[in-house]
């Protein structure tokens, strides 16, 4: 299957990137020469030009071509891209159909998608817009100093990364299907491990933990994060029912970070310099809410954080346009008393440098937006697609159980899937129509209907689709 992607920045080389890995026929296209140079070193083929071009287009194969993704930085460029694709690839004698996927920040015609109205007047299939992800990730990641990354699969299914800690004496030297004996109230799935310069594998009942280990674990619900850290090493804080919440910048990302909070219940402060951005928020949707203050102020300046009590507050998240300006702002409400502190980064590569700074969480925009496109590629699974941070080359895929799938009907250990495969969740429509999510035990019986979430290594998904039936 040939997917063409419009845009060689850091978001379209990644997505390439991971399709290569699965075997796609990928092509990527840009018309800046030094993002077509950084390309070069992928296995694709590389087109240097314009994706609003059609003869460029058709050079790149958009006649044969599944999939187009727009993923520059310009919702304009983007959204053209995506009409002129679909009207390329239908004025050949293409024998299927064409799926757009355009990444947009305007809310605007984020509206028009959810309205269903952009499909009609720009042929844009899904759109990708990682900001409500990233949120969520950011707020979820908050919870612990020790977490490495955290990735939600909807409905309560988290799968938290962290490395195994020298206080890891009960779960290391011990194989998993030892530990999962001894765990009165039951061991979290580990469903990926990477050890140093050893390749990342799906840990089966025979694999032994050793401190240093990177794992990914499979995690229900927010609470359950501090079990999981206590007994692969860590220490924890535990975070208060009603946090304090410092916001700087009254952004539109700011402005959404605060309502998450409010949401979860939290009393926020939103510190913004610019007078009318701050006007903005306090005429917003969200304008009066009692549990929110909003304060006109500069972010460096340590009278006015002392004015608002800013070592009162449990977390300080930054939600300003500039990563370096980001980084500058939560480092000082850290060194002024904050515990807890999370940004969101364009740059991928400050990801880890703000974590050697004590940062505590900060989330890579790039990868949620890489994961979104994913999932709306491999549009014949039911849910989430998700590629592992810290253990490479490890995916989370979401499958229906069907009546295709010989196993409806059967419980896990009678369905005998394989090691290479790690059941992770397990998700059910209750009879009020939202889904309950459980953790997989060998006499679980999967119904029709099901929904599951395993991981596997990349190479491997094709083998797991066949045993759905996808």
């Amino acid at each position: 299957m040939r997917i063409i992607i419009g845009g060689a920045g850091r978001v379209g080389i990644e997505l390439a990137r991971a399709l290569r890995d699965e075997e796609y026929d990928v092509v990527i296209m840009d018309q800046d020469s030094r993002a077509v140079s950084n390309a070069q070193g992928l296995d694709c083929l590389v087109i240097h030009g314009d994706m609003t071009s059609r003869e460029k287009l058709i050079e790149a194969g958009i006649v044969e071509a599944s999939v187009f993704v727009a993923a520059t930085p310009s919702d304009e460029h983007n959204l053209i891209a995506c009409s002129l694709a679909s009207h390329a690839h239908s004025s050949g004698e293409s024998k299927h159909p064409i799926t757009s996927i355009c990444r947009l920040r305007n809310p605007d015609y984020i509206n028009e998608y959810k309205s269903g109205n952009l499909k009609a007047w720009s042929k844009v299939d899904y759109v990708v817009n990682p900001l409500a992800g990233a949120i969520e990730r950011l707020n979820a990641g908050l919870r612990s100093t020790d977490i490495e990354e955290v990735i939600p699969f909807g409905d309560d299914a988290y799968v938290i990364e962290l490395e195994i800690g020298e206080t890891a004496h009960t779960a290391t030297n011990r194989t998993l299907a030892e530990l999962t004996e001894d765990m009165v109230h039951g061991m979290p799935a580990v469903v990926g491990l990477k050890r140093n310069s050893v390749r990342s594998i799906i840990p089966t009942g025979e694999t032994t933990l050793e401190k240093g280990d990177k794992i990914a674990v499979a995690t229900i619900g927010l609470e359950s994060f501090n079990p999981a850290l206590i007994m692969f090493g860590h220490e924890i804080t535990y975070f208060p029912e009603v946090p304090k919440v410092a916001v700087i910048g009254a952004t539109a990302i700011g402005t959404k970070m605060a309502e998450e909070w409010l949401n979860f219940g939290g009393r926020v402060t939103v510190l913004e310099r610019d007078l009318s951005l701050a006007n903005e928020i306090a005429g917003s949707r969200i304008g009066a809410h009692p549990m929110l203050e909003i304060i006109h102020g500069d972010h460096l300046d340590r009278e006015i954080l002392t004015e608002i009590g800013i070592e009162t507050h449990d977390v300080a998240v930054s939600a300003l346009d500039n990563d370096h300006e980001n980084i500058a702002a939560v480092l000082l409400a850290s060194d002024m008393g904050v515990s807890r502190t999370g940004l969101m980064l364009y740059d991928a590569d400050l990801v880890k440098v703000t974590q050697r700074m004590g940062i505590s969480f900060a989330v890579d925009r790039r990868r949620v937006a890489v994961d979104n496109m994913l999932t709306h590629i491999h549009d014949k699974l039911s849910g989430h697609f998700a590629l592992l941070s810290g253990i490479p080359n490890i995916v989370g895929m979401t499958f229906e159980v069907t009546e295709k799938a010989k196993f409806a009907g059967k419980t896990v250990g009678e369905a005998q899937f394989p090691d290479f495969l790690k059941l992770a969740f397990i998700k059910r429509q209750n009879l009020s129509g939202t889904w309950d999510t459980t953790k997989p035990t060998d006499d679980h019986l999967l119904l029709e209907n099901d929904l599951v979430i395993l991981f596997c290594h990349h190479d491997k998904i094709s083998d797991a689709e066949k045993r759905f039936r996808v």
